[in-house]
Order: structure tokens, then sequence, then C-alpha cells
């Protein structure tokens, strides 16, 4: 179940922004912002705390075969297992 994955433009930016959890794999991505789900307001600084800050690099690595859980992604020179609604609250853009 996907929380609230979207794809829009920001208003200063000209490339498209995405969650992380709709992302091609094996291509790199700038995170823009993490927006936590309002059920679970504590994913964002949990996700912050491991690596996901703004201007970071990420990549998504793998999906899971049954149902695309987990995610197995690369932030920075970590890499971690995140359940898709996780993933889903790091917004990123195309990295340059």
């Amino acid at each position: 179940m996907r929380l609230f994955s979207f794809l829009a433009v920001a208003v200063n930016h000209s490339k498209p922004l995405l969650t992380l959890d709709c992302t091609p794999l094996r291509q790199r991505f700038l995170v823009r912002a993490v927006q936590a789900p309002p059920r679970a307001p504590e994913w964002a600084q949990w996700l912050e705390e491991i690596g996901f800050m703004p201007g970071e690099q990420v990549e998504l690595l793998a999906r899971g075969a049954f149902g695309g859980d987990p995610l197995v992604v690369r932030v920075g020179l970590s890499t971690f297992a995140l359940r898709r609604a996780e993933a889903a609250c790091v917004v990123v853009e195309a990295s340059a």
C-alpha cells in the first residue's frame, strides 16, 4: 500500500520529484525532503537519523520478490532494507 507516493514538479525545480519507492533500480537520485505520514510522524526523524538528509545521494538497489517489500536502498555509503511505506516518505529528484 502506498501512503502518498507522487510525481510533481516543485516551484523552484525543473526536475520532476518522486518518492524513493517509485524510482527505477540502479539510478542515483538526490534526497530533497523527508515527509512522514500522519499515522507515523516519527518516521521522518528516524529516516534522517540513518542518513536520508536533503542533498544526500540515494539509489534503489533491489525490490523484494513478493509485493516489492522490502526495498534495498543505498544512502551515502550505507545500505538499508526499508519497507515501501518508509521509502515513500523520501522525496527525491534525479541526480545530475
